[in-house]
């Protein structure tokens, strides 16, 4: 392996590593944390700093933020999903329609809550609205 691939996969490494650290527990090679290319911005000081930031809010807070992202997604019906902030993990309760609706409701609340754990106590109602 020439230095230039070795160098191209550690950045790709760099990169990715977080994203299947996260959901797979893949773990990475040493060094290939501290691996960019020339001009290339970090994207660990942006997690970092954002991660600070999201420390500072409250459970109330959060559950007031994870609470309007539903309600303001035009295509998630929240009448009927509760949500509560439990030391910074948020709950959602309630019910919805489909498995699709189920979906969006967790990717929501994972955006809102800057991609703290969401735990899903929703259940799948039949039948429609």
């Amino acid at each position: 392996m020439n230095i230039a691939s070795k160098k191209r996969s550690l950045v790709i490494l760099a990169y990715l590593g977080p994203v299947l650290g996260g959901v797979a527990g893949v773990a990475m090679p040493v060094g290939a944390q501290n691996a960019a290319a020339p001009g290339v911005s970090r994207p660990d000081s942006i997690t970092a700093s954002a991660a600070q930031g999201a420390d500072l809010v409250t459970d109330e807070e959060l559950s007031k933020r994870v609470q309007a992202a539903l309600h303001s997604d035009p295509y998630f019906y929240d009448e009927h999903v509760s949500v509560s902030v439990e030391n910074g993990v948020v709950v959602l309760r309630g019910f919805v329609f489909s498995d699709w609706d189920l979906r969006n409701a967790i990717r929501i609340a994972r955006q809102a809550a800057d991609q703290r754990r969401v735990v899903d106590n929703l259940s799948i109602k039949l039948g429609g609205r």
